[in-house]
């Protein structure tokens, strides 16, 4: 009727023809009546149905324009309405991230998981993992949440490959998914690990959590026992293998990027340079771990690690 209504106005021939609505209401019902219609003071005789397909023929391609024009308009209201919907989803994610309520995020989050919004979908692995986590949860729980992480991080991937975080969280939840299946594909998996994390840096260079990754990839396959060595020549022919110089570098640029923004970074920074026996340096960067303000339970842990190893090489000497 709203239809009716708007097509009533562009009818100039029609103005003044009918006092009332277009339609009566019983006019749907109605065929071939004859019917007095004024016209300014004029009788005018005539057959309603034949004038009803006459208005209806001219009706048409202004009705379809006019449907075209209200269906446009409310699914593109409907498309603003569902991007403001994700925002304001995705504001509210990142407020209880900051303000680390964890299990209230996963519960938040874990509504819209059927969501096609790789934005949403990588917070929605990051959440799982660190609900997987958590202190009260369960080793059956764990598993469980680790896998579904990965499975997030997947489709966030798949929805957006321009989505360096989407890589980044892939690499993440491909790396505590080989906690559970076995040596041969924690292995297989480092290579995929490198290549997601290489392609977020290159996606974005200044984001400095990707960095200082790509750090402990490269600080992990420098530590790895010769044992584990020998087991990595015996799976593949040219297992994954890195340099505490090209661990050093990565942590230095993520530091270069963002100034004191990790308190692991620091720590690995000196046990890096400790490494490669340069104890002052080593030093620098421990008390720079021991003195870095604790906000979160593992900064708590890090400064306790770099007091330990201060003490450990200054008795030494």
């Amino acid at each position: 009727m709203a239809l009716a209504a708007r097509l009533w106005r562009f009818l100039p021939w029609a103005r003044g023809i009918f006092p009332g609505p277009w339609l009566s209401r019983g006019a749907a019902g109605s065929r071939g009546l004859c019917r007095t219609w004024r016209l300014r003071g004029s009788e005018v005789m005539g057959n309603l149905g034949t004038f009803k397909r006459s208005l209806l023929f001219s009706a048409f391609p202004y009705l379809g324009f006019e449907a075209y024009q209200v269906f446009s308009q409310a699914a593109v209201v409907h498309a603003t309405a569902k991007v403001f919907r994700v925002e304001e989803i995705l504001e509210q994610a990142d407020y209880l991230y900051e303000s680390g309520e964890t299990e209230k995020l996963y519960q938040l989050l874990t509504q819209y998981k059927e969501s096609e919004d790789a934005e949403l979908l990588w917070r929605l692995a990051r959440a799982s993992r660190d609900t997987a986590q958590l202190s009260g949860t369960s080793e059956e729980e764990k598993k469980l949440l680790v896998y579904e992480a990965l499975e997030y991080a997947r489709r966030a991937l798949e929805k957006n490959e321009s989505s360096f975080a989407a890589h980044k969280w892939y690499a993440i939840c491909i790396s505590d998914v080989g906690d559970y299946e076995g040596i041969k594909a924690k292995i297989a998996n480092a290579y995929i690990i490198k290549e997601h994390f290489e392609k977020a840096i290159e996606l974005n260079p200044k984001d400095a959590t990707s960095i200082h990754l790509m750090g402990i990839w490269c600080y992990t396959f420098a530590e790895m026992p010769w044992y584990q060595r020998r087991i990595a020549k015996m799976l593949f022919a040219a297992p994954p293998s890195s340099t505490y110089e090209e661990a050093l570098g990565y942590f230095h640029r993520a530091e270069q990027v963002d100034p004191n923004f990790y308190s692991k970074n620091l720590l690995l920074l000196g046990k890096t340079y400790l490494k490669l026996h340069n104890k002052k340096l080593a030093a620098f960067w421990l008390m720079k771990a021991k003195d870095y303000p604790a906000h979160t339970e593992e900064d708590k842990q890090i400064q306790t690690e770099a007091a330990q190893l201060l003490t450990g090489f200054t008795d030494k000497n």
